[in-house]
């Protein structure tokens, strides 16, 4: 079937314009153009591409408004994730879910990424199915109309040198070569699913030991797809990695087969000028959450300079404190601002093409996130007349004063997903308090 679309304002490859008419058939952009309206549907706003929320654990959504009562870090914060994980399984994770990433369309998301390591019941125990827990995630995302990279991630030990205690045991397999051999089943049961891209991921140097980290970039090589990690994200884990393995993580990762341009590095915020050197000349993408950096009390990481020796930059909501990748991507650069006294590290379309084209890339989807022929029809409206875009214009507006509220239509793979603010769901606020209340 052939939709078109007339578009108040669009943001293409060369520029914000004026008057601009996209065709789609089935889930693909074939035509854009510029004209008068006719009787195509109106978009009102300014129309972007569907945003790629590049890293999401989804049930860490449970915890918003909960674990910022009081003090800590990001170690304390942990234990109240564990004591969620060990409530879920794939009947509540898949409501869970799918609220999640329904709250996820609602602010213009089309794909995540998500970095799923909670395979197992308790105690480790397998499933029927050991990846009920994954299937549970893809039928969630297919609920809420977005596509997914199910990044499978090898968890194996409970700190650099600790054994696995407690909640842990439920994201274990034991070994690198039965994480291969379930991650290999879950590629097969979506062989030939253009919506669905399994990837993996080596949970931290913390979690996966580095001679057990070659099975799983061989994975990634073998069916060419997205591998990630958590890098550097606390100054102890780097200073653990230092004292057991004389390196850092980045410098682990990359003499075991990890970094690469199918690679991200997520947060990557304590490096060396060597480890930025390392990422940027293998091309690894590295992946800010400053939202949940901020929250954790992580520290600020060196975006720009990142982004200017090779690694593209890409935006995720990770534990979920917001899930606004507007608020993401304009974080990127007021926080360089805080952490340098200057202003203007990054162009609005330099964060807009982070959270639209580069996301899309890193999870495997190299032909969305762009309004152009041939790509997957994703368009995002953003209204230009609310109390926070009202006489602002551009992509000045959307990047540095919109927020995922001023988002009110989604179309995800040409399925309208969002209209007038509301998705097609229902009331995803309803259900996320149904969800959450079970599990918590």
């Amino acid at each position: 079937m052939s939709l078109t679309y007339w578009c108040e304002q669009a943001w293409l490859p060369d520029g914000v314009a004026d008057g601009v008419l996209v065709e789609i058939e089935g889930d693909r952009i074939v035509g854009v153009g510029r004209g008068a309206p006719g009787g195509a549907e109106r978009l009102a706003g300014l129309t972007i591409p569907g945003l790629a929320n590049a890293h999401s654990h989804a049930f860490h959504r449970a915890l918003r408004g909960h674990t910022q009562r009081g003090s800590g870090d990001f170690w304390t914060w942990r234990e109240q994730m564990y004591e969620v994980a060990t409530r879920l399984d794939p009947d509540t994770y898949l409501e869970l879910a799918t609220a999640v990433y329904a709250e996820m369309a609602l602010a213009g998301v089309t794909c995540v990424g998500e970095f799923h390591y909670l395979h197992h019941g308790q105690g480790g125990r397998a499933y029927a199915d050991p990846n009920a827990m994954g299937h549970a995630l893809v039928a969630a995302a297919r609920a809420a109309g977005l596509r997914i990279a199910l990044l499978d991630a090898c968890y194996l030990s409970g700190g650099i040198g600790k054994p696995l205690t407690g909640p842990q045991q439920r994201f274990s397999d034991g070994g690198s070569a039965r994480w291969a051999e379930r991650a290999e089943a879950l590629a097969a049961a979506y062989e030939g699913q253009p919506d669905v891209e399994i990837g993996a991921a080596i949970h931290s140097v913390r979690a996966v030991p580095p001679e057990q980290m070659p099975a799983v970039a061989e994975f990634s090589h073998r069916h060419a797809a997205p591998l990630h990690a958590h890098v550097s994200e606390q100054r102890a884990e780097n200073a653990a990695c230092v004292e057991m393995y004389a390196a850092s993580p980045v410098q682990v990762l990359h003499e075991h087969g990890a970094l690469g341009p199918r690679s991200t590095a997520v947060h990557a915020t304590h490096l060396s000028a060597a480890d930025i050197e390392l990422l940027g000349q293998s091309g690894t993408y590295v992946c800010m959450c400053p939202t949940t950096e901020r929250d954790l009390a992580d520290g600020i990481g060196p975006a720009r300079t990142l982004n200017d020796r090779g690694s593209g930059i890409t935006l995720g909501s990770d534990s979920h404190a917001v899930i606004d990748l507007f608020e993401e991507a304009r974080a990127v650069e007021l926080d360089e601002r805080l952490a340098s006294e200057k202003r203007g590290h990054w162009t609005a379309a330099d964060l807009l093409t982070a959270a639209t084209g580069a996301g899309h890339t890193s999870l495997g989807f190299p032909d969305a996130g762009r309004l152009t022929q041939g790509a997957w029809a994703d368009l995002v409206s953003v209204r230009m007349d609310t109390v926070r875009t009202a006489g602002a214009s551009g992509l000045e507006a959307v990047v540095f004063a919109a927020t995922a509220a001023d988002v009110h239509s989604v179309i995800s793979g040409g399925r309208r997903i969002v209209s007038d603010g509301r998705h097609e769901l229902g009331d995803i606020g309803s259900r996320l308090a149904k969800a959450i209340g079970q599990v918590r």
